[in-house]
């Protein structure tokens, strides 16, 4: 049973082990409300993904986002004798969270006291005596699902979605629940040595990112790597933008709810990620100008998003000033880092190890220099001894510590999963060559972005890869119109009627 009562000024007053405080119903206001600004980014995920990919592909990334927040929630269960045997739970619900955020974890990983959400409800959560439990809970979940959603990026063009679903699963309890428990657990080896990671600068961007470029090498190059056929411009800027309105929208709650208190730490949250992310978009669009003499909107977009990674571990530490160098710093280093698929020869689709895990980097590194003491105690309670701008030394020896734990774990463990699931039947990743070829939404889902998508732009003549010069075009199915036809009728219907 609730233990509550309420204060004349109808905040929440809790008993729990003997002890007695108050919630201010502000402060669970805007967790509340910054948990649907984190949700909205992962579709906004969808949309910015799908936007830089080529039309017959396009669906298939804002299905993904969708269906990695239900996975992460929900588990469906299958009878036993089904190839896939999930539990009949919620994913974060039945154990995530525990394994993550239980009071009594290790210094890597949670135990199951809070299994099933049992006893999470009114007492203080681990990551803020202002918000109980329950509040805490649900504003987490949304960081557990945006993270695989920003890795699964990778299979792009060249995956089964089906197997996706096991994977998300088995990542998100297996890399994600460890990061995010020693990073932000109060048990957890990071947090107890000093680490300072405001908003997901490891658990999210760097595992994400490290977790792309494992999928990336795994999965293999697409097909016609290296020639013409791959040096497409993306199908839908428009859809780019929208993905990053939703997103850069959305960081306000991810970066500013972190706080889990609505107070001025928020607010200097809030302030410098939309500070970062501009300087960030700005920076990137113009190393593009140099090249092409264009001002491109997707290299705003890229860089801004370059820029709200990069500030994400920041945002509760560091003041204005610094932002800007956050912003500067992402779109530089983030855009350049672009080229290290072409000089090691690995097809990561989306640049997604560039822009989170190296953007990730970039932010952890620069937090520890400038932290400040007085930015974190803004609101109220907490105590740091800052990074170099307040003569703490060791702070960025901590935050490499961090940065590069959290990059070599995602990095093998990712790589067992996808090599354990390779040998499991059905549980194989990689498409079928027909399925490249016709595109992921055509062969996978039979429904398209578009009410028409035309094809003939995007396939080889078949004859290019089965040896058949009389046949032109992929088979499509559902409602896309057929596209295999004779090199006779195609010539015929050039002939103008009679």
């Amino acid at each position: 049973m609730v233990n509550i009562s309420f204060t004349s000024s109808e905040d929440i007053i809790y008993y729990y082990d003997g002890t007695q405080g108050v919630y201010n119903l502000g402060d669970i206001a805007w967790t509340l409300a910054s948990t649907a600004l984190v949700w909205i980014m992962i579709p906004g995920v969808g949309f910015f993904y799908s936007g830089l990919l080529r039309r017959k592909n396009a669906l298939s990334m804002i299905y993904l986002s969708m269906m990695t927040v239900a996975m992460v929630s929900f588990q469906v269960w299958h009878p036993p004798f089904l190839t896939l045997p999930f539990s009949s739970a919620l994913q974060w619900f039945f154990w995530g969270y525990s394994l993550a955020f239980s009071d009594g974890a290790s210094r890597f990983i949670g135990d199951l006291r809070y299994f099933g959400l049992k006893g999470v409800l009114d007492q203080p959560s681990i990551g803020s005596s202002r918000v109980p439990a329950l509040v805490f809970c649900v504003f987490q979940l949304m960081f557990a699902a945006i993270t695989p959603m920003i890795a699964i990026g990778a299979v792009a063009e060249r995956s089964r979605l089906g197997p996706l679903l096991v994977f998300v699963f088995v990542w998100s309890t297996l890399v994600y629940d460890p990061i995010a428990c020693w990073t932000w657990n109060s048990n957890g080896w990071s947090s107890r040595l000093g680490g300072l990671d405001f908003a997901g600068g490891t658990p999210v961007h760097i595992s994400s990112g490290t977790a792309a470029l494992a999928i990336s090498l795994y999965l293999g190059r697409r097909r016609g790597y290296g020639t013409e056929r791959l040096a497409y411009k993306p199908h839908n800027s428009t859809y780019v933008v929208i993905g990053t309105v939703f997103l850069w929208f959305g960081w306000f709650g991810f970066n500013g709810g972190s706080a889990l208190s609505a107070n001025l730490r928020a607010t200097m949250a809030c302030i410098v990620t939309n500070l970062a992310a501009s300087v960030g978009g700005l920076t990137w669009m113009l190393w593009d100008w140099r090249l092409e003499r264009k001002w491109s909107v997707v290299g705003f977009c890229s860089g801004a998003i370059a820029g709200l990674v990069a500030i994400t571990p920041g945002s509760g530490f560091v003041g204005a000033p610094a932002a800007v160098l956050f912003g500067f710093m992402a779109g530089t280093v983030c855009n350049f880092a672009t080229q290290l698929k072409f000089i090691f020869k690995y097809d990561d689709t989306l640049d997604i190890f560039a822009s989170h895990a190296i953007g990730g980097i970039v932010g952890n590194v620069l937090t520890g220099l400038f932290a400040q003491a007085s930015v974190a105690g803004a609101d109220g309670v907490t105590v740091i001894p800052g990074g170099w701008l307040d003569h703490h030394w060791e702070q960025l020896g901590i935050q490499l510590a961090d940065s590069v734990s959290g990059l070599s774990y995602s990095f093998v463990v990712t790589t067992i999963i996808l090599w354990a699931m390779h040998y499991i039947p059905g549980l194989r990743l990689r498409c079928d060559e027909e399925t490249e070829i016709i595109g992921v939404d055509d062969a996978e889902m039979g429904e398209f972005a578009y009410d028409y998508v035309g094809l003939d732009t995007e396939i080889p003549i078949r004859g290019e890869y089965n040896g058949n010069s009389d046949v032109i075009g992929a088979t499509g199915g559902s409602r896309e119109p057929p596209h295999s036809q004779s090199l006779q009728e195609s010539e015929a219907e050039k002939v103008p009627p009679a």
